[in-house]
């Protein structure tokens, strides 16, 4: 199964992935899409605290950009975790290849059979933001999630670490 997770920043998002994750297997692959190269002390913070959270067992990949290789290299996992698709997003933008790294990346989303949870931050809820780049930003993150919740089969969004389901099944 395919699942889609949003929410606004410290809604509950990832703690919800990594316990979906966990009841699916022992066998995770957590991929990180954050780049080290744009970590200011805060995000060095927020990224040690998502790493103390995990299963030390888990496999971690670094993947700040190259998200579909990385995604058709993982089908022998009893689960996959994705966080986050807004960093991977920023960081496509800032490279100047996003339009081809989503198009690779749905590919291999349509292909992969495995469990999948992907994790990513609602960001459209706000008012337009100023500033072109900016509101590409919110433009392609709508674009982006539109895409990936018609390819999952359960899509939820978590508030006040609550998860609400927009689509699927619910939770065990």
């Amino acid at each position: 199964m395919k699942q889609f997770i949003l929410g606004g920043a410290r809604s509950g998002k990832s703690r919800l992935a990594e316990k979906i994750c966990i009841d699916l297997g022992d066998k995770v692959a957590y991929i990180a899409t954050a780049n080290s190269a744009f970590n200011d002390a805060e995000m060095a913070a927020r990224i040690s605290q998502h790493q103390e959270q995990r299963p030390p067992h888990w496999h971690t990949i670094e993947a700040p950009t190259a998200l579909a290789k990385t995604l058709v290299s993982l089908q022998d996992y009893d689960a996959v975790l994705i966080d986050c698709l807004t960093l991977w997003l920023s960081n496509c933008l800032h490279q100047g290849n996003w339009p081809q790294q989503r198009q690779d990346f749905l590919q291999a989303l349509e292909n992969f059979t495995g469990e999948l949870i992907i994790v990513s931050n609602e960001v459209g809820m706000g008012i337009v933001p100023l500033g072109e780049l900016s509101r590409r930003f919110v433009d392609e993150s709508g674009f982006l999630h539109q895409a990936v919740a018609k390819r999952c089969e359960r899509v939820i969004f978590t508030a006040a670490g609550l998860p609400l389901i927009l689509k699927g099944s619910h939770l065990a």
